[in-house]
């Protein structure tokens, strides 16, 4: 195929005061009155290396779709012929199948989207059938000849010539009307053919004058079978993955599947959840999540069970998923236990247990889009640990889901500890709303759960994760639950230090005055607190040392780490020191150590030493200082870091 010089060129514009309006209805009539002759146009201009079949099919899908969409102006070249003469309908949709005709034969360009009809027609469509034009002599088939050798432009110049009996200037006109760029140059090219104008009205161009031959017969039918066996094989995929008994259909925001074995299909059936009996947790030797009883009003709803058990397998891209650290996240080894199915607020929540994890589904009350999907590591619960998990959060408040051994929920705000605890109504277990602890902005209260059963009473405070944190009090190896009036003295100043063990898979959090020391210049004593996070994992511990004077509000933290034993029941040692300024102007180094620490010294920006576990030594504002502690049993202690 020759390359064509047609430049993009706009419909001529509408409304304009040279040329008649032409409206959809007059076009209309001038195609179907001239439709064969206009399809001829078309067939002639188009390239004839795309075969006689498709020609036929191109040609009439431009011209059928020449119309214009409203009212339009056509450009004023005349129609020679009776009939023609003057009709602008006729014009319009002759300039419009000769445009396309031309942008039809233009190659195919890299980086650029191809015209329309540039592609093969979607209609008309004929299937099983190949059309083309009845064949003439050896005259035609040297016209034929000659016009594949032109280009677009000459060919349409040809055509207008020949048939449509067009002078050169409304040739010229028209032509460049249809984005010919060089329009004497095709006009050229097309001279020398006046003595075959006649044979354009020959049979063997009317695209309308048609004969039909079947296609490849054999090709059909192989392809006839390969279309037959595919679609088979969707619908048995189709049908395996809808099938209702199954339960792999309905299976809301889940991933589709990607194996399947009997195993896993047991932990995947709801029918198959483990559901304990309400009255196990009296006569079991347990106390942990494994004889919580199944509790909620949607406990029987199987296509709820099924949509979480399917996400919590396999869950989709639109699932939001979370895990404490240390949590793995895949899919259950078997059939889990059910401990809560029901509706939380604007959400249906789903609670599981595998023995290692807690696993919350919740999804809106509307539909599946935007559920989640929770886990939290719980081996190795006690009663304590057990007390209590998240049921769902809402605009500042929790809801909680309590153990079937708890006899009373109370919302409690630790900053302040002379202040009584409010009750919270316990409804088949699960808690009225509470506030939950400050997140952000000025740390002015922070709310925690006080459980209640027949071994006494403790605090959780929620850190953001399932399963609340366990609130403690006491020498590490030795501790007790935050609940007495001294316990909850002694955890108010440190409260807001929780905010920096959020997140973090935390077990229990426990608070230790683990000295206390003399305040130069000014008397009084300040007191030496650590507070050292366990978490589920056994690893990731978290440290702070805070250092608490008279009258202050908060405690400040003096010294953190991580990953350290120091404060806890393996070693319960712990040294730091802090900068303080007396109520004379003076700066102090202050430093303690805990119980069975013989001496401490400082070195580096401050110097100084002292016998016992407490050293107060003058130093410059800024100071920093390296601390080493001595312990009884002649081993050495550093400073928190």
């Amino acid at each position: 195929m020759q390359s064509q010089d047609v430049a993009p060129r706009p419909a001529p514009a509408s409304g304009s005061a040279a040329d008649p309006v032409v409206d959809v209805e007059q076009a209309e009539a001038a195609l179907v009155e001239h439709y064969p002759r206009l399809a001829r146009i078309a067939y002639l201009v188009l390239p004839p290396g795309l075969g006689r079949g498709r020609r036929v099919l191109t040609a009439h899908a431009l011209t059928q779709r020449a119309l214009p969409r409203g009212r339009t102006a056509a450009p004023v070249i005349p129609a020679q012929s009776a009939g023609r003469e003057g009709d602008p309908g006729y014009a319009f949709v002759r300039l419009q199948v000769v445009r396309t005709a031309l942008e039809a034969g233009l190659p195919l360009r890299r980086m650029a989207w191809p015209k329309r009809s540039q592609l093969p027609p979607l209609l008309p469509q004929v299937r099983g059938l190949r059309l083309f034009p009845r064949s003439g002599g050896a005259d035609e088939l040297a016209l034929d000849q000659r016009l594949s050798a032109m280009s677009g432009p000459a060919r349409a110049a040809c055509v207008l010539r020949g048939l449509e009996k067009l002078p050169d200037g409304d040739v010229r006109e028209l032509l460049t009307a249809a984005g010919v760029a060089d329009v004497d140059a095709a006009l050229d090219e097309a001279a020398g053919t006046e003595d075959a104008y006649a044979l354009l009205g020959s049979p063997e161009f009317d695209p309308c004058s048609l004969q039909a031959r079947p296609t490849d017969l054999m090709r059909r039918r192989q392809h006839t079978k390969a279309a037959l066996a595919a679609a088979a094989a969707v619908a048995v995929c189709g049908a395996l993955l809808g099938m209702p008994g199954d339960g792999w259909g309905p299976d809301g925001a889940a991933a589709p599947p990607y194996a399947r074995n009997p195993a896993a299909q047991a932990a995947l059936n709801p029918a198959l959840l483990l559901k304990v009996p309400a009255a196990a947790w009296e006569s079991s030797a347990r106390t942990d999540f494994s004889v919580w009883p199944a509790r909620g009003d949607l406990t029987g709803d199987s296509a709820l069970l099924r949509r979480a058990l399917a996400v919590w397998a396999r869950p989709g891209e639109s699932v939001q998923v979370s895990a404490t650290p240390g949590t793995p996240s895949g899919g259950p080894s078997g059939p889990p236990q059910l401990l809560y199915a029901g509706t939380v607020d604007n959400a249906r929540v789903v609670l599981l247990y595998d023995g290692l994890r807690i696993v919350r589904y919740a999804e809106p009350r509307d539909g599946t889009k935007g559920a989640a999907l929770d886990f939290a590591r719980v081996d190795g619960a006690d009663r304590a640990g057990a007390g209590a998990v998240v049921l769902g959060r809402a605009d500042g408040n929790i809801r909680y889901l309590t153990a079937p051994w708890v006899t009373k929920a109370a919302e409690r705000d630790l900053l302040k500890p002379s202040a009584g605890a409010m009750d919270l109504t316990l409804t088949g277990g699960a808690t009225a709303p509470m506030a939950g602890p400050a997140q952000s902005g000025a740390c002015t209260s922070w709310n925690v759960l006080q459980l209640t059963d027949a071994s006494g009473t403790r605090l959780l405070a929620d850190l953001g994760e399932l399963v609340p944190a366990r609130l403690t009090t006491g020498r590490p190896g030795s501790v007790t639950d935050a609940s007495g009036a001294g316990a909850l003295r002694a955890w108010a100043p440190y409260a807001c230090s929780l905010t920096a063990m959020r997140s973090s898979g935390v077990r229990s959090v426990n608070a230790w005055a683990y000295a206390s020391q003399p305040l130069p210049d000014t008397g009084g004593a300040a007191d030496w607190v650590c507070t050292r996070a366990e978490t589920w994992q056994g690893g990731g511990e978290r440290v702070l040392a805070q250092f608490h004077t008279p009258g202050s509000t908060y405690g400040a933290v003096a010294a953190k780490a991580e990953n350290v034993p120091a404060c806890g029941a393996k070693d319960p040692q712990v040294l730091a020191g802090v900068l303080w300024k007396s109520g004379t102007g003076s700066w102090y180094l202050l430093a303690a150590g805990s119980r069975g620490t013989s001496s401490i010294s400082a070195t580096g920006g401050v110097t100084g030493s002292a016998r016992g576990n407490l050293l107060a030594v003058k130093a410059e504002q800024g100071g920093r200082a390296e601390l080493k502690g001595i312990l009884e049993d002649g081993r050495t202690v550093s400073g928190l870091r």
